[in-house]
């Protein structure tokens, strides 16, 4: 890297991030100013400008900084392009300064412009790639963790188990709950499986495709399956869609699906005298 734009930058860091902070937060996208305070906006930003310093002195700890510095603006939900955006906004800044003070002139400035090259682009690219790698790994995680707390089997009486339904289902989805449910059945020798539907906010062909493979899956492993939560508005769509459930027996509500599910399993529920 051209000695002259090393020097600079590290003797002059502090009127570099002033004015860094000042030109970004003029062009940043909303998104990013809102999701923090200033104080982290200015602590990130800072970190940042030392991290570009960094890959001055030594290349070893700016790709360290640089995982770290791409796991938290990840974190932050900060775009890719507030990050590349970032870097040729302190390039601009430094050429500018270097105009400023006489040291680029008309006779050097294409000298200048490929030094600057050289020394951003490749930290671009490399920026780039941490970055989207630490994204994927990210989005990766959190799709393995939803998936773990997707559609749990949840035991609620003896041979009785319940499995709540949240969200959209779409092909991927209902395979791991069809896996879910039998795996848990089984474990937990289930006799009544209840699939509770209330908080599947639409309920259209393939949904209800999905459903009845599940139920049909439940019950070639021995056990019966009901399905409940079935709202007015999801009744009267299955109806008009011709979904026939008649194979499997439906409740309203979940208080309901237990209610019968004791009485299938020989159970009731009894009040005790004197309680209130």
């Amino acid at each position: 890297m051209n000695k002259l734009i090393s020097d600079y930058i590290q003797t002059h860091t502090d009127e570099i991030l002033a004015e860094w902070i000042k030109t970004t937060k003029e062009t940043a996208d909303e998104r990013v100013l809102r999701v923090v305070s200033d104080q982290v906006f200015i602590g990130t930003s800072k970190e940042f400008i030392d991290l570009i310093i960094s890959n001055i002195n030594d290349s070893n700890e700016y790709s360290s900084r640089l995982t770290d510095f791409a796991e938290k603006v990840v974190r932050l939900g900060w775009p890719l392009t507030f990050v590349t955006k970032g870097l040729h906004t302190f390039a601009q800044i430094v050429f500018k300064k270097l105009e400023e003070t006489g040291a680029i002139t008309k006779d050097n400035q294409m000298e200048f412009v490929i030094d600057f090259d050289q020394w951003v682009t490749p930290m671009n690219n490399e920026i780039v790639s941490v970055y989207s790698t630490t994204w994927e790994r990210t989005v990766s995680l959190q799709k393995i963790a939803l998936q773990e707390l997707s559609a749990p089997l949840i035991p609620v009486f003896d041979g009785i188990t319940v499995m709540p339904l949240v969200g959209t289902i779409d092909t991927e989805r209902a395979k791991q709950i069809m896996e879910n449910l039998l795996k848990g059945a089984v474990k937990h020798r289930s006799e009544v499986v209840l699939i509770d539907i209330t908080g599947v906010p639409v309920v259209d062909t393939m949904v209800a495709h999905h459903i009845i493979q599940a139920a049909e899956a439940v019950r070639l492993i021995g056990a019966k399956c009901m399905l409940v939560g079935i709202r007015p508005e999801i009744a009267q769509t299955i109806v008009n869609l011709g979904i026939n459930l008649n194979r499997f027996t439906t409740k309203s509500t979940l208080k309901k699906g237990i209610e019968a599910a004791l009485e299938l399993t020989n159970h009731k529920i009894v009040k005790l005298e004197g309680a209130k």
